[in-house]
């Protein structure tokens, strides 16, 4: 990622807004709020670049319906700006754990981009119940040897989603022949993209007639791909320390019933909270484990969380 500083034009800024909550104060008429706003405030049509890929297979953007949606999407998150800040700090803390895992079976790390559509790099909860950051559904999550129930629930558990998350990838990719496909496979399912494919006689995601939200997913990774591998290009300002680091930690393995992990917090010299945080994938104040399974815990090195600053 790039970073750029512009300390002088902050400065400017405030300074221009100084003079201008003075000026107003003085004369706040009708006129001068006009003038103001026609001067002051500015939109601008994006450019949308002249080639963009998804996973090495080009977005064809010479056909002028193609070339509108890229457009759409480029506008949408550019002009979202606290989203796109966020989506910048959280990518720098939680990208290094998904790129290695991606790398690990053969997807394209492209790839990180569809959890940010997903989840926004967040442990989300869809209405449909769709969790974590790869949106996984319960039985999905099951049939991949995750974990679902009231103490666990490893659709929460970044590195093991993730494997689950590229296990289906990889078998769309296969299924359907192409990676862009694959992607639109992770909205609408395997099954719904073979089908329209099929009734539409065409072979690839950008020749298919789709509803809203599988038609726009694609477009959507693909700008948050343009935009947060070029922030300075789509007007993005920060510096590294502006950004979120992923907290190291250390790993202990519980094989046994835990009856509260408040009081198993506090004897490991943190609290409830924090655990949480490392371990969002336990889901209650208990383990069970009757079964006596391993489980492995995140817990943060000493001295990142104080009670003073």
């Amino acid at each position: 990622m790039k970073y750029i500083q512009k300390g002088l034009m902050a400065v400017g800024l405030l300074a221009v807004g100084a003079v201008s909550i003075n000026a107003f104060q003085e004369a706040p008429t009708d006129e001068f709020v006009e003038k103001k706003f026609k001067n002051e405030y500015n939109v601008y049509a994006l450019q949308v670049p002249e080639k963009l890929d998804f996973a090495g297979e080009p977005v064809p953007l010479h056909n002028p319906d193609i070339l509108e949606r890229m457009d759409r999407e480029l506008l949408v998150n550019t002009y979202w700006q606290s989203n796109g800040l966020l989506m910048f700090k959280r990518a720098k803390k939680y990208f290094p754990i998904i790129e290695p895992i991606l790398e690990k079976h053969g997807i394209p790390e492209d790839f990180k981009y569809l959890a940010v559509i997903e989840s926004g790099l967040t442990n989300a909860r869809s209405p449909a119940g769709a969790s974590g950051f790869w949106q996984i559904m319960s039985a999905t999550a099951k049939e991949n040897g995750l974990e679902v129930n009231d103490n666990v629930d490893e659709r929460y558990h970044l590195e093991k989603a993730t494997e689950v998350a590229c296990k289906y990838l990889k078998d769309s990719k296969e299924r359907l022949g192409s990676w862009t496909l694959a992607a639109a496979a992770y909205n609408a399912g395997n099954y719904g993209v073979s089908r329209r494919l099929k009734e539409q006689k065409v072979e690839g995601y950008y020749d298919l007639l789709l509803g809203e939200e599988t038609g726009r997913y694609v477009f959507r990774i693909v700008a948050l791909k343009e935009i947060l591998s070029n922030p300075d290009t789509y007007g993005f300002n920060f510096r590294p320390k502006d950004l979120y680091s992923y907290v190291p930690t250390y790993k202990i393995e519980v094989d046994t019933a835990v009856s509260d992990f408040a009081q198993f917090s506090k004897d490991l010299g943190i609290n409830y909270k924090i655990l949480k945080l490392h371990n969002p994938w336990l889901r209650e104040n208990r383990l069970n484990n009757n079964s006596r399974k391993k489980y492995q815990l995140d817990i943060p090195r000493e001295g990142y969380y104080t009670s003073k600053p």
